[in-house]
């Protein structure tokens, strides 16, 4: 007969750590079967004859243990070894009797002290904290009611237009919210659905800062229409405005690139964009404006011109197409993430003749060729032609 498996504290302790860390958020939000029994191995007569001296250190093990949840006893009457009172079962009622158990008490009763106070200023949150244990459970003092001062101030003035400099909330500093927008965020609606990404400045009514584009004048008559300024970074709203006798616009993934640029007849030039190119959809003026985008040759390159493309249709592509390619093949490297599509819908029969190919390894294995390694004269001459 196999030998019983007696579980003393310890084999219950690591069961229920498993247990908790596995359970605890669902535990948290409402969720899960209780109570939770845990069979302690109760032997038969014939096993604790064969095992004497091991079962009556259990049962000893077992009388002298103090702990959360209830620990039930079994009266056996046995023919050669008579009554006996033996630990049958261990009954937890509630997740703080595990908590308790696997040394995580004090956390688990901070995150529910703080749940509670969440739920008497906002009881819409209720059922939605569950996710947020950790920071229930963790948060320093100081900064725990630093969070519900931020909480209480945004529920109560929505739209304000104030950046978050300007919050006049004792005690918080910009940089403060900065570190924690997604968690204000979890907060201010913690019944969204996980992974949802709801912008933080919509939501809260906080003044974004603006985002600034970078842009040369490569004309020197453009350049006098503002005070003689070549290289400029400016809000999108005010380049959305710009009003300049601009004739053709050049968009290039890389700073060094773009100021490597020479004078050009009524020609502009973006720079230092890489995949943010969201801005774009705010310049209506480049609508119709003749525009060219010159990146890397390689997958991300064209995914940057894709999705360009949603915002500027008719944007010409430069320097990406496969003469170039093959004659730089010396001088190309390797892409170590290449991008993760199979088909690009915006890009032209060319270049999604390019795109495949270097998809496919065609001309060598996750083959990429920067713009910064294209011979200037050759990339100038190409540029000129334009004109």
């Amino acid at each position: 007969m196999a030998k019983p498996l007696l579980l003393d504290a310890e084999d219950v302790r690591v069961r229920l750590v498993k247990k908790f860390n596995s359970n605890h958020r669902k535990w948290f939000a409402g969720d899960g079967p209780w109570p939770i029994v845990i069979p302690l191995g109760l032997p038969t007569e014939r096993q604790a004859k064969d095992r004497l001296a091991p079962v009556k250190q259990w049962v000893e093990h077992w009388r002298d243990w103090r702990g959360a949840g209830e620990l039930v006893w079994s009266e056996r009457q046995w023919f050669q070894l008579g009554t006996q009172s033996l630990p049958q079962r261990l009954v937890l009622r509630s997740p703080l009797d595990v908590a308790l158990w696997v040394g995580e008490g004090e956390r688990w009763q901070r995150a529910v002290l703080r749940h509670q106070q969440f739920v008497a200023r906002w009881p819409q949150v209720r059922s939605g904290l569950g996710r947020l244990f950790d920071v229930l459970a963790d948060y320093a003092d100081a900064d725990f009611w630093r969070l519900l001062a931020v909480l209480e101030w945004l529920t109560a003035n929505a739209d304000t237009g104030l950046y978050v400099r300007q919050l006049p909330i004792p005690g918080v500093d910009s940089k403060w919210i900065e570190s924690r927008k997604g968690l204000i965020l979890d907060l201010l609606d913690p019944e969204r659905e996980p992974g949802a990404q709801p912008d933080f400045y919509m939501a809260t009514g906080i003044r974004r800062e603006p985002s600034l584009l970078r842009f040369r004048l490569l004309d020197g008559r453009l350049r006098q229409r503002v005070a003689g300024l070549e290289d400029i970074s400016a809000p999108i709203d005010e380049i959305a405005a710009l009003d300049l006798p601009i004739e053709r616009v050049f968009i290039v993934e890389n700073l060094r690139t773009g100021l490597a640029f020479a004078d050009l007849p009524g020609a502009l030039l973006f720079m230092r964009l890489g995949y943010a190119v969201d801005p774009f959809k705010s310049l209506l003026w480049l609508e119709d404006m003749p525009c060219w985008y010159w990146g890397d040759i390689d997958t991300h390159g064209f995914a940057i011109l894709n999705r360009l493309r949603h915002y500027l249709p008719r944007v010409h592509s430069l320097l990406m197409d496969e003469p170039t390619l093959l004659d730089h093949l010396d001088l190309c490297g390797v892409e170590d993430k290449p991008a993760g599509a199979t088909n690009l819908d915006r890009l032209n029969a060319a270049e999604a003749l390019v795109y495949r190919g270097l998809i496919d390894n065609r001309w060598g294995n996750r083959l990429r060729l920067e713009q910064e390694r294209i011979a200037w004269p050759y990339a100038w001459q190409r540029i000129t032609e334009l004109y």
